[in-house]
């Protein structure tokens, strides 16, 4: 590549911070062109600024060869903290490449005094080990089907709504999308009476209000811990890092 040429990065998103990215990057144009990547899941996505594909890449094969066929000079994982699958595909494909690569992870939330799990899975346990009766549950519609079974009564969130059969069998669905405030939490919290608040640690601010309601209104917090990210990866945790080091390509 030379000094004039373009350079194109892939940005896998789906996130305020690859939303964020992708503006930041955008003045950069024409010597820096940023393709950004939304996995499709969400029906009516918030849009970056710039170019979008929209849809999944098939596994390693097909994001090699779609990488290889675009001609794309470096990959910005930017994706959901949990998105574990993606991450470990891109990292993989990127080594095998040789491309430049990064994952922007936003801060995790300090677990403070929650009880922290590996998995869905655990965090059922834990509820029916603890015998609450009352849950808020914000692990996504990916997350319902390990508490199928449990006895307790579900104020379930999620972005788009669940399969039938993966739900409990008591309980209320609350179709929202973030950002959520305090007041509109703690107000949640006590109209519904719940006992426990069980959440990914995504991190970040968006949805950061939940967990302060829990702390005031003194309801229990189970969270689901995040995955590693794959061994070797260089990672950042702010936009402006990310930003730069973009940029840092071109020198």
């Amino acid at each position: 590549m030379t000094e004039t040429a373009t350079m194109r990065v892939l940005l896998l998103g789906g996130t305020g911070e690859a939303r964020a990215l992708a503006a930041a990057l955008h003045p950069l144009q024409p010597e820096i062109e940023v393709i950004s990547s939304l996995a499709g899941r969400v029906p009516d996505p918030a849009l970056p600024v710039g170019q979008v594909r929209i849809g999944g890449f098939g596994g390693v094969e097909g994001m090699r060869r779609w990488l290889r066929d675009e001609g794309i000079d470096a990959v910005v994982d930017a994706t959901h903290p949990f998105a574990a699958t993606i991450t470990t595909h891109a990292a993989q494909v990127c080594a095998e490449l040789g491309l430049p690569h990064l994952v922007l992870a936003r801060p995790a939330w300090s677990p403070g005094d929650a009880i922290v799990v590996a998995s869905d899975t655990e965090a059922a346990e834990v509820v029916v080990q603890r015998g609450f009766s009352r849950v808020f549950l914000t692990t996504g519609r990916s997350g319902t089907s390990a508490f199928r079974g449990v006895d307790a009564w579900f104020l379930i969130r999620a972005v788009t709504e669940p399969e039938a059969d993966t739900l409990p069998a008591r309980h209320e669905l609350l179709l929202s999308r973030g950002p959520y405030d305090y007041e509109g939490e703690l107000a949640l919290l006590r109209d519904h009476h719940i006992d426990v608040l069980v959440t990914k640690n995504s991190g970040g601010d968006m949805t950061q209000p939940k967990l302060d309601a829990a702390a005031t209104a003194g309801v229990a917090v189970i969270m689901v811990d995040r995955p590693p990210l794959p061994a070797g990866v260089h990672s950042v945790t702010t936009v402006e890092q990310a930003r730069d080091w973009v940029s840092s390509l071109r020198r």
